[in-house]
């Protein structure tokens, strides 16, 4: 073998060497990662949870986090702490989520508003709901109603959806209807009810629920899409004349009012919801321990009674069924607010 031989023959050696050695350095470095992940898992939580819920504090977001939160303390061994971070229809707030680690240690509320509506209302929108966010678990969905002002409805005889409709298709210029603000889900109910029964009507938008209540009971406005916790009250009080809910299924808290598309409105399913998410990327195992610390304090006592007072009775389920979930709203709401056409800065 020449001397040159021998130098090619070096090098390939040094070369496969060096090869080696990096899949070997590769390979160790994939264990120790594995292991540190894994040890994060098994040790997770060691220290306060942060839980941003993206609304003024007392709603009933704010007050379903902090019970929750106490509920999931005693499951985790770490405090729950609820920050209350309000702006953009909840942008504000869910955006400092999407920005966090990954770690399990900031989740926030996200709801039909930040995770479905919002990237369809907004030009500029500071996260992708698709892909910023792993769901952990869907704590609540509750129908909206339809109520009527009790003066209107009776000197109208309207006593039905179509009833309704047949007055509307008649005086609908003249009939103004509330909800709690541009591109809140009664907004959005108002106009598919618009769309979908080829009727006219003005929306009046207020700030929240309650303007949106009183003004509907003044007559000011005849008739309002409202969350069922919120108008219950009113129906059971007979303050307000209930035509039917906003869900593909009746609600168990009115099982005699029918559903929309029961009344003969094709293609209508509208309702509030909200559960917890986290950072996307956030371990699969500790996104599984949330859900499960979540899902035991559904079924605690006295957060069901609170859950129930706010019209939902829905039973815990998994990551995935909430993730699964969240993608089907999204794309459902793409459709009802391009018929719309609302847009919100």
């Amino acid at each position: 073998m020449t001397q040159s031989d021998m130098v090619s023959f070096n090098k390939a050696n040094i070369k496969t060497l060096g090869k080696r050695c990096l899949t070997f350095a590769l390979s160790v470095g994939a264990i120790f990662s594995s292991a540190a992940l894994a040890d994060d898992v098994n040790n997770y939580p060691e220290k306060t949870i942060r839980f941003v819920v993206p609304y003024p504090a007392g709603g009933p977001l704010d007050a379903a986090a902090r019970q929750l939160g106490e509920r999931v303390q005693e499951s985790l061994g770490q405090p729950v702490v609820v920050e209350n971070k309000a702006g953009a229809g909840g942008n504000v707030g869910l955006s400092v989520v999407a920005k966090a680690k990954a770690d399990g240690y900031t989740l926030g509320m996200g709801a039909v508003a930040t995770m479905a509506i919002n990237p369809w209302l907004y030009s500029n929108m500071p996260f992708d709901p698709s892909k910023d966010f792993a769901p952990v678990i869907l704590l609540s969905n509750v129908p909206n109603v339809l109520i009527l002002n009790k003066d209107f409805a009776t000197s109208n005889n309207i006593t039905d959806v179509a009833s309704l409709v047949a007055y509307l298709e008649k005086h609908g210029a003249d009939i103004n209807y509330a909800s709690g603000g541009n591109g809140s889900a009664g907004h959005l109910a108002g106009e598919l009810f618009k769309i979908r029964s080829n009727i006219d009507m003005l929306h009046i938008p207020y700030q929240g629920a309650s303007p949106a209540k009183l003004a509907l009971l003044a007559n000011q406005t005849q008739l309002m899409f409202d969350n069922l916790a919120s108008a219950l009250p009113l129906i059971n009080d007979n303050e307000v004349v209930a035509l039917a809910v906003t869900t593909k299924e009746r609600s168990s808290f009115l099982t005699d009012l029918p559903t929309m598309e029961e009344s003969g409105v094709e293609a209508f399913d509208i309702s509030t919801w909200f559960g917890v998410v986290s950072p996307a990327g956030t371990p699969e195992g500790i996104v599984n321990k949330l859900n499960q610390a979540y899902a035991e304090g559904m079924k605690d006592e006295r957060v069901q009674t609170q859950m129930k007072n706010m019209g939902s009775d829905l039973e815990p389920g998994t990551a995935q069924e909430f993730a699964d979930y969240a993608a089907a709203e999204l794309v459902k709401y793409k459709d009802i607010v391009e018929s719309s056409g609302i847009k919100l800065n």
